[in-house]
């Protein structure tokens, strides 16, 4: 091997030693984001956002994670005199990480694709970084059952529906039969909608038409803090 060539050998070794030990210096990241690892068994019936937010709070807590404020990404329609809620309004400014301290984005107009660099690059939120809080994967499309629709309420931008539809099963108070919720789909699959939280709404808000819609009656949880 000529001189030149272990000189370049050395240089790259000596690079990838360098960038490892910068990886090993960086302090982890703390938990800030998260798949429910499990509904609340009502189907849609999450308690409103108030018993979402409770459910994100307790399994976030029993995971570990030092953030205290969190929220569930589900929006509500403007009615009775009060105005709608956003999820995108909800959920702090970022940036979020996994339980792995990947990072799945690093602001809410990054989440939501709102700049052209955003839109162009699209945020890191897919199959391989959508874990729960307990470190595990979600059953996606191929899986067995498939649970890949996660309930939001939301439009592609993260905003409430301001259509007459019911888009939130009663504002995530209804287990009904009938009725619907909007679902996004965590691994970017299926129906050849690809977005995460506004692919298609389901079937009715009981947990059996949420099964049968190709989900568990699951959402995300973000830390606004």
């Amino acid at each position: 091997m000529k001189k030149s060539s272990f000189v370049l050998a050395g240089c790259l070794l000596a690079s990838s030693l360098a960038f490892a030990q910068q990886q090993a210096a960086a302090p982890a990241q703390p938990l800030s984001f998260f798949v429910t690892s499990s509904g609340l068994g009502k189907g849609a019936d999450l308690g409103g956002l108030a018993g979402a937010d409770a459910h994100c709070a307790e399994l976030a807590k029993a995971a570990g994670s030092p953030k205290q404020v969190w929220r569930a990404y589900l929006s509500t329609p403007a009615a009775d005199g009060k105005p709608a809620v956003n999820a995108r309004d909800r959920i702090g400014n970022g940036p979020w990480y996994n339980v792995r301290g990947a990072a799945v984005a690093k602001d809410v107009a990054h989440l939501h694709g709102d700049t052209v660099e955003g839109a162009r690059l699209g945020n890191n939120l897919s199959r391989t970084t959508a874990l729960t809080e307990k470190n595990q994967p979600v059953k996606g499309a191929g899986d067995t059952p498939n649970e890949h629709d996660i309930l939001t309420g939301s439009q592609p931008d993260g905003r409430a529906f301001a259509d007459a539809a019911d888009h939130t099963c009663k504002n995530y108070t209804s287990s009904a039969e009938d009725g619907s919720v909007q679902v996004g789909h965590f691994d970017r699959t299926g129906g050849g909608n690809t977005s995460w939280n506004s692919a298609h709404a389901s079937r009715g808000c009981s947990q059996e038409k949420l099964k049968s819609s190709g989900g568990a009656g699951l959402f995300y949880c973000f830390a606004a803090d």
